[in-house]
């Protein structure tokens, strides 16, 4: 007769078998298409969640970046639905680009989730992020409720993809707070590539220098490169207020540093992570009839709680 010890290995080797063999049989796959680009630091963390979530959930997950690539994102998640996945997560590079997909996607009984850019165009099964109208509200007001513009100013609004959803939908945000008031403002482009980000807006701030009373970065690139720009030019921190994005350590050492006012977190590894869960659980036929809202703005008094995150990556 076997003893209780190696009765209980005996179990826990049964047990664990038996558990492998579940996982194994469960796994399904998903795709995380992403309309940013691989080097974009704040996609890094993006991308760290869904590799995070594959880990912890045994589950395959399949990822492409576009470079805000309509077309090219398109033909993802159309490849997606031919290879029969079970879920896909997927930002929208430009509104209403993706309707004709999804659709697609819908028909073949494959749920997408919308992550990072939310688009209500799209018969998306949920939305997990931000709310990018809400942000860029919030960071207009942010300037007009600490006295740093008011009426007759003018704000400088670099991003680096302008017409892509998250840019849009941002200005609209700001517009709404700003034509009120009589404060007006300018887009212009800073493109995808780190260094034409900086040369771009190095140049754009020597031009304009004068007229400038704040900015507004629509996007972490620009975000992130304040304080080379203001070096560069010789702008002092804090001489030009500045609010936006604040999803890398680049910015979070802005705001500790006085660079930015005030940046905004999106919680980027926990939102790849949440909408892929939400894909998994819309791939098991329960329907979640909700979105996951994110983020929070943060300044130089919780700017190091954000850099602590950042770092530990």
């Amino acid at each position: 007769m076997k003893n209780k010890s190696t009765v209980r290995a005996l179990g826990i080797g049964v047990l664990a078998g038996a558990a492998m063999m579940v996982s194994q049989v469960a796994a399904e796959t998903f795709y995380w298409v992403s309309h940013g680009s691989p080097a974009d630091p704040v996609w890094t963390y993006y991308l760290e969640g869904a590799n995070k979530w594959a880990d912890a959930t045994g589950n395959r997950v399949n990822t492409s970046f576009h470079n805000g690539d309509v077309a090219s994102q398109q033909e993802a998640i159309r490849a997606a639905i031919a290879a029969g996945a079970d879920g896909i997560a997927t930002s929208s590079p430009d509104p209403g680009s993706l309707v004709e997909v999804v659709a697609e996607a819908n028909k073949a009984g494959i749920p997408v989730v919308n992550f990072n850019t939310p688009d209500a165009t799209v018969d998306f099964v949920a939305y997990v992020g931000g709310d990018l109208k809400a942000y860029g509200a919030g960071w207009a007001q942010y300037l007009v409720d600490n006295n740093l513009v008011s009426k007759g100013d003018f704000v400088w609004l670099p991003v680096e993809v302008p017409g892509a959803t998250y840019g849009v939908q941002e200005e609209q945000g700001v517009a709404s707070v700003f034509e009120p008031l009589g404060i007006t403002w300018e887009v212009t482009d800073a493109t995808l590539d780190q260094g034409e980000i900086i040369t771009r807006m190095s140049d754009y701030l020597l031009t304009n220098r004068e007229k400038i009373s704040a900015i507004i970065g629509l996007g972490d690139l620009v975000m992130g490169s304040i304080a080379r720009v203001f070096n560069q030019i010789g702008v002092e921190p804090g001489e030009i207020p500045v609010v936006g994005w604040g999803n890398s350590l680049d910015t979070t050492q802005e705001v500790l540093n006085g660079y930015v006012n005030a940046a905004q977190w999106a919680d980027p590894l926990a939102t790849s992570y949440m909408a892929l869960s939400v894909a998994l659980m819309a791939s098991q036929g329960i329907p979640p009839g909700f979105d996951i809202t994110t983020g929070a703005l943060y300044g130089p008094d919780t700017a190091q709680v954000y850099d602590d995150i950042l770092s530990a990556k």
